[in-house]
């Protein structure tokens, strides 16, 4: 198939649904298929064969994209759309596959051309409202709501990245072609086997500190408070503990450098911000101890499929965007206080033979349910799913789409 692929995000940039859409790109060019990517006007190329990327115009004073619903992507959807329609209309399409936001601009296009839409659900659109603190109006969360059940029911399938997604879709439509694929690919990965004795001394920390990590966005929702102060109640137990916190920008990280060291953890605290996705490897393999203190939300960050690949001791919030992939066999879950977070520290730091167990498990688990050929299979299901036989009522509503 000749894709027509809409990224409202900036691609590529190493954060998460980026991530998703890169290795959702790869995975179709693996199976024989061809992207024309439309995106925003950020971010660095990407060189793959099979993949042309096309970007937006830059609408005046917007200079970066944030993580999440922002007032920027109002201008720079608007622009996402008008080039979508010109690609669209310069070149043929068997199938229009959008993610997020962009799903609105691909439902209409699909339309357009009278072919099957593919939308790539990485979250639900009215919960980011919640999970991003953008905003409480009833109003907007109504106009999310309605865009999400819109997008869904005109969608031939959606892909899901998490089970709670799926039964969200399910709820708005019992019938929808729903293939679930989570944002673990496996393979094609940097190792980072023997990298982290370099991290270590870059950061200068012998091999016998334990080192706890962190890595990811610095968004509230991640949970970065619940951690400093899990960390400050850990000094009372393990005072030789050091916490490397990868990712956040400048002012971010700024900001949790204050909030270490009003509670007196400046020299405890590594804030390192972002770092190339190729180096993430390195940094798991230095640490011995992999935390996600997510406090909201509910889709499993994807973080958590790069922990289970290192085979270290997983800390973690037992909350849903946790439990939907981990449990108590490949991860210490506590409940999201700094109390219970601290004492899941200090028992991963403190019972060697639990860390050992846990970790292995864990990279068990990755090697099998989250390889490569498992992530390529249920992206070979999702492109499967358009050429399904359609019910009655369904062939119906879609009489004016073709076959792929």
């Amino acid at each position: 198939m000749h894709i027509l692929m809409i990224a409202p995000e900036p691609f590529f940039e190493p954060r998460g649904t980026p991530f998703s859409e890169y290795h959702r790109i790869r995975a179709l060019l693996d199976l024989g298929h061809t992207v024309d990517l439309v995106t925003y006007p950020f971010g660095r190329d990407v060189a793959m064969s099979g993949l042309r990327i096309v970007r937006c115009l830059r609408p005046p004073l917007v200079t970066r994209v944030r993580i999440g619903p922002s007032f920027a992507k109002v201008p720079l959807d608007l622009a996402l759309s008008i080039t979508a329609l010109r690609q669209a209309l310069r070149h043929r399409y068997d199938l229009v596959h959008s993610h997020e936001e962009g799903s609105a601009i691909g439902v209409g296009l699909a339309a357009l051309l009278g072919v099957p839409h593919l939308y790539d659900m990485h979250s639900s659109l009215p919960q980011q409202l919640s999970n991003f603190a953008f905003s409480r109006s009833r109003l907007l969360g109504q106009l999310f709501t309605a865009l999400e059940r819109f997008v869904i029911r005109r969608s031939r399938v959606t892909i899901v990245i998490c089970s709670h997604l799926q039964e969200i879709v399910r709820a708005i439509d019992p019938g929808a072609r729903t293939v679930l694929i989570e944002n673990a690919p496996g393979a094609g990965e940097v190792s980072g086997r023997g990298a982290g004795v370099g991290v270590r001394e870059r950061l200068g920390l012998p091999i016998a500190t334990p080192v706890v990590l962190y890595t990811g966005t610095f968004e509230p929702y991640q949970g970065l408070d619940l951690l400093l102060a899990a960390a400050k109640l850990v000094q009372d137990v393990t005072a030789d503990a050091r916490y490397v916190l990868v990712g956040g920008d400048a002012e971010q990280t700024a900001h949790v450098r204050t909030q270490a060291e009003k509670l007196g953890l400046s020299d405890k605290v590594l804030v390192v911000g972002e770092r190339p996705a190729d180096e993430i490897p390195g940094y798991l393999d230095a640490a011995d101890v992999l935390v996600s203190p997510r406090s909201t939300g509910t889709n499993t960050p994807l973080k958590i499929y790069q922990y289970l690949r290192a085979g270290k001791p997983i800390v973690a919030t037992r909350l849903l965007t946790h439990t939907q992939v981990l449990t108590d066999e490949i991860a210490i879950l506590t409940e999201p206080t700094p109390q219970a977070f601290a004492e899941g520290i200090v028992r991963a730091l403190g019972d060697d033979a639990l860390a050992r167990r846990i970790g292995e498990q864990a990279r068990m688990l990755a090697e099998t349910r989250y390889s490569y050929d498992a992530y390529l299979d249920r992206t070979r299901e999702a492109c499967a799913a358009l050429t399904a036989d359609l019910p009655a009522q369904s062939l119906k509503s879609k009489a004016n789409s073709q076959p792929v």
